[in-house]
This record gives C-alpha cells, sequence and structure tokens, in this order.
C-alpha cells in the first residue's frame, strides 16, 4: 500500500502539458491558460529560463516584428496563475499511457499533449573542444567568453546565426566557409550577397552594449549541460553582448566559398602534414594556433576555435523511443494541418517538428522564432477546438512566408517564394538596388508577383505582401513596378 501510495503522489493528472520553455512551447502554454483559465496548463523545461515573446508589433497583416525576454517561470506564473512551470527535462514519452515521465521523476498523464522542445546545433564534429556550436543563451555566452581572447575564428555554415556572427564580430580575423558560391545563400540570391558584402569590410557604427531585452541570472542545474534541449535564440540575441576580442580593428572577414570542413588538426597533426598549404602566411609553417582547419578546397587556416553554424538537428528524443511517430526526411515530427502527431491527442510545434500537410503555393516551413511563434499559437487554438470539439480552418499566417529580420544592420524582409524556391526556370526577377541604400527584388510568375526580398528601409512590404496575397496581373507594368520615381504604395495601395 505505501508503495502504491508513493507511486501515485509522484503522478501529476493535466488536461493540458507542453514541453519546451522556447518561443512555441512558451506561447502555446500562454495561448491554453488564456482560453482554459480554470484548468492547469504544466510547461516542463530543461532550461532555468523560459523564452517569452514581448513589444509584440503587427507590421502588416503576416509580417510580425518582437523582442525575446528570457524570464525566470515565476515571472510566468504571475501572469498565468494556472500554468505551473515544471523544470526538468523528459526521460521518457509513454503514449500508450498518455504519460509524460521527467527527470525529476514525477510522471505527467495528459489529454492533449504539446511536443516543443525545439532542436540543437549539427555541429560539424562532436565532442571536439575546439568546435562551438551556437544555438541557446548558453552556448552563446560561452562564445562570448572564448571569444575575448581570441586572435582568429573560423565560422563554418550560411545560415542565419553566420550571418550574424561575421558581422558582429570586432577585434579578431574571422574566416568564414561556406558551401555555396555566395553568402547567405538560405535567405540571399547572389546579388543580395554582393550588395551586403562591402558592409563586413567597413567600420560598424557606434551601438550601444544596453540590451532592449530584461536579463536575468539562474544557479544552472547540474545536468543542463547534458541534456541539449536548451530554447533557441530570439532575434536580436546578440544584443547587449560585447562581442569584441582584444585587437583594434573592428571587422576582418575572410570568406571561403564552396568548400566545407575536410579535417580539423590539433597542432601536432598540422606540423606533421608534408606540405601545410594555407593562403594566410600567418599559418604556414608554425603551429603556434590552438588547432587548425583543413577546408576541402585544399587551404588550411590555423585559429583560436571553430564555430559550427550549419544548421539544426530536432529534438525528437527521447519522445520518439517507443512510440509511432512519423519522422519527416529532417528529423522533424511530422504533422498535420491541425498541428497533431501521428499519435493520437499529441501536437507539436516550432522547430521540432516539419510541416506535413500540402502547404500553400506561397508558403515554406523554416526554422525561424516567427514560425515558432505562430505555431505555438496555432497548436493551441487546435488543442482547444479538439478537445471543444469544434473545427478550426487553418490560419491565415500559413497563407504567406512572411519574415523581418536584420543583417549587417539592414532590416531584410523576405515575402513568399523570395528566392523562387520550388520556381525552376519559371519565374523573371525585377531588381532595384541603390548601394548602400537599399536592395529591392520581386520574383513574378506569369505577370504575377510570388516572391519578394526587400534589404534597408523600403517601406514597400506592405503593398507588395497585398500584391502577393492579391495575385493581381502586374504584366503590364513591367519594370516600372520598381521605378523610384512611381510612389507605388499609393498607386496599389
Amino acid at each position: 500500500m505505501a508503495a502504491a501510495a508513493m507511486a501515485e503522489a509522484a503522478t501529476v493528472r493535466g488536461r493540458f502539458v507542453v514541453v519546451g520553455g522556447g518561443i512555441a512551447g512558451v506561447t502555446c502554454a500562454e495561448q491554453l491558460a488564456l482560453q482554459f483559465t480554470e484548468e492547469d496548463v504544466v510547461l516542463l523545461t530543461a532550461a532555468p529560463l523560459i523564452k517569452a515573446v514581448t513589444n509584440l508589433k503587427q507590421v502588416s497583416r503576416t509580417l510580425e516584428e518582437f523582442d525575446v525576454e528570457e524570464q525566470p517561470s515565476s515571472v510566468l506564473e504571475r501572469k498565468y496563475p494556472n500554468i505551473k512551470v515544471v523544470h526538468s527535462a523528459v526521460k521518457e514519452l509513454k503514449t500508450d499511457q498518455q504519460r509524460v515521465i521527467a527527470e525529476n521523476g514525477t510522471h505527467y498523464v495528459y489529454n492533449k499533449l504539446c511536443l516543443s522542445a525545439g532542436a540543437r546545433p549539427k555541429v560539424i564534429v562532436e565532442g571536439n573542444p575546439y568546435v562551438l556550436g551556437i544555438r541557446d543563451t548558453d552556448s552563446a555566452q560561452i562564445f562570448q567568453s572564448r571569444l575575448v581572447k581570441a586572435r582568429r575564428v573560423v565560422v563554418v555554415g550560411n545560415g542565419g546565426i553566420a550571418l550574424e556572427l561575421v558581422y558582429e564580430i570586432e577585434g579578431c580575423e574571422v574566416i568564414w566557409a561556406v558551401k555555396d558560391k555566395s553568402i547567405g545563400n538560405t535567405f540571399f540570391d547572389p546579388g543580395a550577397a554582393e550588395f551586403l558584402i562591402p558592409h563586413l569590410k567597413s567600420d560598424k557604427p557606434e551601438t550601444s552594449l544596453t540590451c532592449k531585452r530584461t536579463k536575468y541570472t539562474t544557479e544552472t542545474p547540474s545536468k543542463r549541460e547534458d541534456c541539449g534541449l536548451g530554447s533557441a535564440l530570439g532575434p536580436d540575441w546578440h544584443e547587449g553582448m560585447n562581442l569584441k576580442a582584444a585587437q583594434e580593428f573592428s571587422h576582418c572577414v575572410h570568406i571561403e566559398t564552396e568548400c566545407e570542413v575536410q579535417r580539423i588538426l590539433l597542432p601536432e597533426e598540422f606540423q606533421m602534414l608534408p606540405v601545410p598549404r594555407s593562403e594566410d602566411s600567418a599559418t604556414a609553417g608554425t603551429a603556434d594556433w590552438p588547432v587548425y582547419v583543413e577546408l576541402t578546397n585544399g587551404k588550411t587556416f590555423g585559429c583560436d576555435f571553430i564555430v559550427s553554424a550549419t544548421g539544426v538537428v530536432p529534438n525528437t528524443e527521447p519522445f520518439v523511443l517507443g512510440n509511432n511517430f512519423d519522422v519527416g526526411e529532417d528529423g522533424g515530427l511530422r504533422v498535420d494541418d491541425h498541428m497533431r502527431t501521428s499519435v493520437p491527442n499529441v501536437y507539436a510545434a516550432g522547430d521540432i517538428c516539419t510541416a506535413a500537410w500540402t502547404p500553400s503555393p506561397l508558403w515554406q516551413q523554416m526554422r525561424l522564432w516567427t514560425q515558432a511563434r505562430q505555431m505555438g499559437w496555432f497548436a493551441a487554438r487546435c488543442m482547444a477546438a479538439d478537445h471543444l470539439g469544434e473545427s478550426i480552418d487553418l490560419d491565415f499566417c500559413f497563407e504567406l512566408f512572411a519574415h523581418v529580420t536584420k543583417f549587417f544592420n539592414y532590416k531584410v524582409v523576405l515575402l513568399g517564394k523570395y528566392n523562387a524556391q520550388g520556381l525552376g526556370t519559371d519565374h523573371d526577377l525585377i531588381l532595384r538596388c541603390t548601394k548602400g541604400h537599399e536592395y529591392v527584388k520581386v520574383v513574378m510568375q506569369n505577370g504575377r508577383m510570388v516572391g519578394a526580398v526587400l534589404i534597408g528601409e523600403t517601406d514597400l512590404e506592405e503593398t507588395f505582401e497585398n500584391l502577393i496575397l492579391n495575385q493581381m496581373d502586374l504584366s503590364a507594368y513591367g519594370e516600372d513596378l520598381l521605378d523610384p520615381n512611381i510612389d507605388i504604395e499609393d498607386y496599389f495601395d
């Protein structure tokens, strides 16, 4: 009887359980708490701090801007008294029993479960002390501490984190290795890349290190570093961080395109190379660097450490073990247009999931903070509708891909098939570029706008969003569509 009582005492029953303290998980928990004020919502998070969306601004119908604040769970619990935050990673998921077993030993029995555990860096070499993946706040702080004394850093990757890093790092050399022909291939065409590159060679404008997000400190649990489930960095993650090394110059970036890491060498291994090959005379024939990177283009560079920014892997462990989840080619949990996984009563949102429904012709999934918020919010609505026996349509935010961010101190807006994704040769491009000021590209198909890239303060995002959504035939305008002497906003609005 005593054993049975102890087992029962370690079991918590709740209608809604959410796993993950990142943007998707917190947004999902908040929405559920608002809709079901009399129900407890359990939020399990491996990280000591949760990520909250603040200062949400609706830029246009589909474009959103917001800040991300790291907060103690007490802030969230004060705002939503029916949210119960549990600081523990998940040890096991038993979907046949609708039971989540936490590392702290407690069993959480759910009616509806949302998995929002995010993703972890796809590090080029696991376990190498000289290779650092940047994904969550902990790893960003480790990077900051190592940068202080660095003379040279090799950054590998071509996504958002890499783009931000190479611009923000000051006071040390940066060797940037990208596998594509141009930088920012995920976001830009070669023309946009050429527009941005000069800003890597110029001094940055003076900025304050005051972060617009609130900072909190906490004692990190001893097992935190082993769980690998830290919440993803939000927008402007580097604000308030001093990413400056000891040397006195601003930007010093050397770009190596169309190459990947062949191998990583310690000094004694580098010394054994028959003919060390490098484009850098400071590296050739010396062994005064802690580590060396040999690239597939035959060049070798010494450095203090390597930043691996080569994408992410969805955090599906330990959820898939022993459970019948459908998993996508990218490793994410496949979800339908109601954010449901293949397992009854289990939903998924954010970086952990793979959108498996037939998408709108103008939308694609990208593991970005904007989509994490949208998916978390919509997953909560779908869980609520299912619980109440109501029907719900796919939210409008999935009609058009829309993302606003900042690269190299420029505002960047991406709309629809901004890089002509999936269009093959069946499209035309119209460009407008003013050096140092703006870069505008629209993707046209059969006379209709299907995508756009806006770099700089163009004020065209709302007009172009409407043109893409309305699918107006613009054939008659041709190149005049981007004529700077025509006030296009007034013309079409």
